[in-house]
């Protein structure tokens, strides 16, 4: 696959990880803490603001792979 098409593919499925996540964790702060202290907030808010990175490097280090060259 080429390098400038595994990008755009890579940054493509990023930004729609951002998106749906984003809305996830949203969504489910809002049923799940509404009775909620402030610190059981701020510890959902902490994990889940760092959780998301881990699907986002697996992205990045398949954007990142090694390149199949053309053979001629």
């Amino acid at each position: 696959m080429p390098v400038r098409l595994k990008k755009f593919i890579g940054i493509v499925l990023i930004v729609v990880l951002v998106m749906l996540y984003a809305l996830l964790a949203t969504t489910i702060a809002t049923l799940t803490l509404s009775q909620s202290p402030w610190w059981v907030h701020f510890l959902y808010f902490l994990l889940s603001g760092v959780l998301w990175v881990v699907p986002a490097m697996l992205i990045i280090k398949w954007m990142a792979g090694p390149v199949q060259k053309n053979r001629p």
